[in-house]
């Protein structure tokens, strides 16, 4: 199935596909937000047919330097790893030294993620599911985690 990196005019679809997924706007209304900052540092959709099946994006981080998190993804149809995969290489691409997920550890392990990889980066998240995967062998300074202005937002107005 291909994978491509998302145009403007895919946003529609990738709307309707995020509220599909999390029965709901606020994915998508992240997302639109995230483009319009310019925090999107990879967003890719896997399609068929035309049709788009699948969306997965990295966004940038404020700390540590560099570092991406995986967020929000949304798969169909068995794209899901294939997403997972080809933004971690486009991660590795962007000398990208860690990427965080907040997830499903049975899941993401498969790809390498791990809690004990994110126990060194203090985050309100941190626990079994705030995982991380290691890009780069050099050493990382163990900051604390800072996401994207609107991602912060969100979250706080969550209930």
């Amino acid at each position: 199935m291909p994978i491509r990196d998302a145009r403007p005019e895919d946003a529609p679809a990738i709307r309707v596909l995020l509220e599909q997924a999390f029965g709901g706007e606020q994915e998508a209304r992240l997302v639109d937000e995230l483009r319009r900052d310019g925090d999107l540092a990879v967003a890719q959709v896997s399609e068929h047919d035309g049709l788009t099946l699948g969306y997965i994006a990295l966004c940038r981080m404020t700390s540590p330097a560099r570092s991406l998190a995986l967020a929000p993804a949304a798969q169909g149809r068995g794209t899901g790893s294939a997403l997972v995969r080809a933004a971690l290489t486009r991660a590795r691409g962007l000398d990208c030294p860690i990427v965080f997920v907040v997830g499903e550890g049975t899941y993401y392990s498969r790809f390498g993620f791990t809690p004990e990889a994110a126990a060194p980066f203090p985050c309100q998240y941190a626990g079994p599911h705030f995982l991380a995967l290691r890009l780069a062998p050099d050493p990382i300074p163990p900051e604390s985690v800072g996401y994207a202005p609107c991602l912060r937002q969100a979250w706080l107005m969550s209930p």
